[in-house]
């Protein structure tokens, strides 16, 4: 499907989500799991950063991170967010914005026990967001985590888990011939439906 067309798009937008991921990770494209996380500052400015998205369902879209980061903080003051996916090979983006909430700690272990040794013990070592003095602290700082866990698994750290968005709006944008875009609206109703429409480009 090159367009975008009221009579062929799913109703639901997560299967529409999931329909357009498919076709990017089919298509070999670099990354596409990776999408811009917005989220706002104590003092209202916007603040960005990107990360991966983890797994997706009609519950939401999950991410995990330090829960002492930044982006942490300001969910914990305004626990409301929006996320970007751009696929230009396809010309199609999505943006998501809703309610974010951490995963409970059993979801957040299950997960951490599929992670890269390496990247289990950046996560005990990374005091994310944090000012060091030079990477040479993180460096032996994983040394030293990697010597204390050498003959067991990694724990996962109460301090890192994820985090589930869950969408009130989802937009998904095509990219069509003299900027003539596709652009369709999905908005979550309070009976739990949604409402589908068409914005101009």
């Amino acid at each position: 499907m090159n367009d975008l067309d009221e009579r062929r798009i799913d109703e639901d937008p997560i299967k529409q989500f999931q329909r357009w991921f498919d076709e990017a990770v089919t298509a070999k494209l670099p990354m596409p799991e990776a999408m811009n996380l917005a989220t706002v500052t104590p003092d209202g400015r916007p603040a960005a950063r990107m990360v991966l998205l983890k797994q997706v369902d009609g519950y939401g879209f999950v991410f995990f991170t330090n829960y002492q980061s930044a982006k942490a903080k300001q969910l914990e003051i305004n626990p409301y967010a929006a996320l970007v996916f751009f696929w230009p090979q396809l010309e199609r983006q999505v943006r998501v914005e809703g309610k974010v909430s951490k995963t409970s700690a059993e979801e957040s272990a299950a997960y951490f026990a599929t992670r890269p040794r390496e990247s289990q013990i950046g996560a005990w070592a990374s005091p994310q967001s944090e000012v060091i003095p030079a990477r040479e602290v993180l460096e032996q700082r994983a040394h030293e985590l990697a010597e204390q866990y050498c003959d067991r698994d990694v724990d996962c750290p109460a301090f890192w888990g994820g985090y589930r968005l869950k969408p009130d709006r989802i937009e998904f944008w095509k990219g069509r011939v003299g900027r003539l875009h596709d652009r369709m609206l999905y908005e979550l109703q309070p009976d739990g439906t949604w409402t589908i429409k068409r914005l101009a480009p």
